[in-house]
């Protein structure tokens, strides 16, 4: 009985594409049109009132977070189908750092969520200060960079492998590999950074999660979008992998 034919690698490099731009997209959305007009670092009384004045701006920018989370999924599922074809281990690890990493920050999204409950005019909150659950509200905030930062530990290993595998596939540009693996680097960095040293990865955040990391994966994007995969190249390495199960 014949295998039934798999789909081709374009349209899983053009379905990962797509789905890591909509990743893109709404990251900075969330970060940079949402979070960032909002949140005032270390003002804990204009960062409350900016999310009770615009609630639902606020849950626009969780919910893209959500969306975001799901297509990670996707993406893991793109690259770990792609480049089991290099290291069938490695990119299975790979793919499991990518659901730590996602599990992790979509966990996180209750310590955004936490503001809305404690801001809210529900008579069970009278029993606090206004001036304390303000305060609540902006820890619940500052939670949420540390959690963010924990999560990316995950995807800076995920982005490590993923580089070298991309590297070593032949049927993927090798100048996005190495891209991949200093994003994955500066990741790491920066989360480490935030960990140990909060004031150093504060000036060093616009470099390390800025163009660096942003250049590497929406590079990355573009081509599994518009070029997709070598296919030459594809089938020489399932002809050779053919040739050495013989």
């Amino acid at each position: 009985m014949n295998k039934p034919l798999e789909p081709s690698p374009q349209v899983y490099a053009r379905i990962g594409g797509l789905a890591y731009l909509v990743i893109i997209a709404a990251g900075v959305m969330g970060e940079i049109f949402i979070r960032s007009k909002i949140i005032v670092p270390g003002n804990a009384l204009a960062t409350s009132n900016n999310i009770a004045a615009s609630p639902v701006l606020w849950r626009v920018g969780i919910f893209g977070d959500l969306v975001m989370h799901v297509f990670d999924l996707v993406v893991g599922i793109v690259y770990y189908t792609l480049l089991k074809r290099v290291n069938k281990d490695l990119a299975l690890l790979s793919l499991l750092f990518g659901l730590i990493q996602t599990a992790v920050l979509v966990a996180n999204k209750m310590n955004l969520v936490m503001p809305l409950f404690l801001l809210d005019n529900d008579n069970y909150l009278k029993a606090f200060h206004p001036q304390q659950l303000q305060a609540l509200s902006y820890l619940s905030v500052k939670a949420h960079e540390y959690g963010f930062g924990i999560g990316l530990i995950f995807f800076g290993f995920e982005c490590l492998i993923d580089g070298y595998l991309i590297f070593r596939s032949e049927f993927l540009p090798r100048v996005l590999g190495v891209m991949i693996f200093i994003a994955g680097l500066c990741y790491l960095t920066n989360s480490f950074l935030l960990i140990f040293s909060p004031r150093l990865e504060g000036l060093l955040f616009p470099v390390m999660l800025g163009p660096l990391s942003f250049i590497a994966e929406f590079s990355m994007c573009l081509w599994l979008i518009i070029k997709g995969v070598n296919m030459k190249k594809w089938e020489a390495r399932l002809q050779l992998k053919n040739n050495t199960h013989l």
